[in-house]
């Protein structure tokens, strides 16, 4: 597709650029993907201890020196969030200590995003708080994907590279012979996923539609409507995240009840909480597709999905960012 992403992993550290002043550190949340983004740039993984005290809690210890160093840490604050984000916020407060002259945030996942708005009274605005916590604990820069809201990089004073997930789920479809075909349309399982889903469309130059959609309680999804043309065809979904997969099940099901031919699912972050993977096998669904910003245990697995690695694509981001290179253009095929 022409995208400095379509490369293979070792080509990213072989490009021009002195990368020896940088330092990459992972919490404990997803140290594989660490490992991989760290291959992908030709560096080894920083040296840190983090343990727990009897009572639970974090206690962090950076193994080597970090002064004047341009440090990433890389940690999604995925499940168990309570614990993941609270190592994130320590981690960072040890390199501010530490004297670390920039320190970049690498969340493949933003928890806590969910909550970016007042809907009722007393309602906190989660997004927004976790942002602050970040910046006063000495985040000096973010890089996440997919935020659940676009608006959450104005909850920062401080510079967001806000990442895609889609092009690299677009290729894989390409690749699986969906572009160009007439009996192929994306859908948005909601109204906010639009613009998603009209950038995933154009990738596979094809129609898309929308299910709208009401929530009478959290994680409850009734269908109200379908907007667009889907009948006999074969419908892919696209959500940012899969959580306990009621509303793409849902979706996908009235999708065939109103005449789909097939459905298939994808998403950047699989949150995967509860019983999803079981329901999503159980589904009419015919394959779920994710990249893995989040681990995935083995539990959770199941036969119908395939998982696609996000490593390349922070890696590639990472390695600009510390050259000062545009991160924008990575995403030059997906408006």
């Amino acid at each position: 597709m022409g995208s400095p992403m379509a490369g293979q992993i070792q080509e990213i550290s072989g490009r021009n650029g002195d990368l020896s002043g940088m330092k990459l550190f992972a919490g404990k949340a997803h140290q594989e993907l660490a490992a991989k983004v760290a291959k992908c740039l030709g560096i080894e993984l920083g040296r840190m201890t983090s343990e727990r005290f009897a009572d639970g809690e974090v206690r962090i210890m950076v193994d080597e020196s970090a002064r004047g160093s341009d440090v990433f840490i890389l940690q999604p604050t995925c499940a168990p969030a309570n614990e993941t984000t609270m190592e994130l916020f320590i981690i960072l407060d040890a390199f501010r200590r530490a004297s670390a002259r920039r320190i970049t945030v690498v969340m493949p996942y933003y928890g806590y995003a969910r909550q970016d708005k007042k809907i009722k009274p007393r309602e906190p605005i989660t997004a927004r708080l976790v942002a602050d916590i970040l910046q006063n604990c000495g985040a000096s820069r973010i890089v996440a994907v997919d935020l659940h809201a676009q608006q959450i990089q104005g909850f920062f004073n401080i510079p967001v590279d806000h990442l895609y997930g889609g092009p690299i789920l677009g290729r894989y479809f390409v690749k699986q012979g969906l572009a160009d075909d007439p009996d192929v349309v994306v859908v948005s399982p909601d109204v906010a996923g639009v613009g998603r889903a009209k950038s995933l469309a154009e990738m596979l130059r094809c129609p898309f539609v929308v299910i709208a959609k009401r929530r009478p309680a959290p994680n409850q999804v009734e269908v109200v409507e379908i907007v667009g043309d889907f009948v006999g065809k074969k419908c892919v979904m696209i959500d940012d995240m899969i959580d306990t997969g009621g509303s793409i099940v849902n979706g996908a099901q009235a999708l065939i009840d109103r005449g789909a031919k097939e459905v298939l699912a994808c998403c950047t972050h699989p949150v995967f909480s509860k019983d999803a993977s079981e329901r999503l096998q159980n589904s009419c669904l015919s394959e779920v597709v994710t990249l893995d910003t989040i681990p995935i245990s083995a539990e959770k697995r199941f036969e119908k999905l395939t998982v696609l690695e996000s490593a390349p694509l922070l890696a590639s981001a990472i390695r600009r960012i510390y050259l000062n290179e545009s991160v924008s253009e990575l995403f030059n095929e997906w408006k």
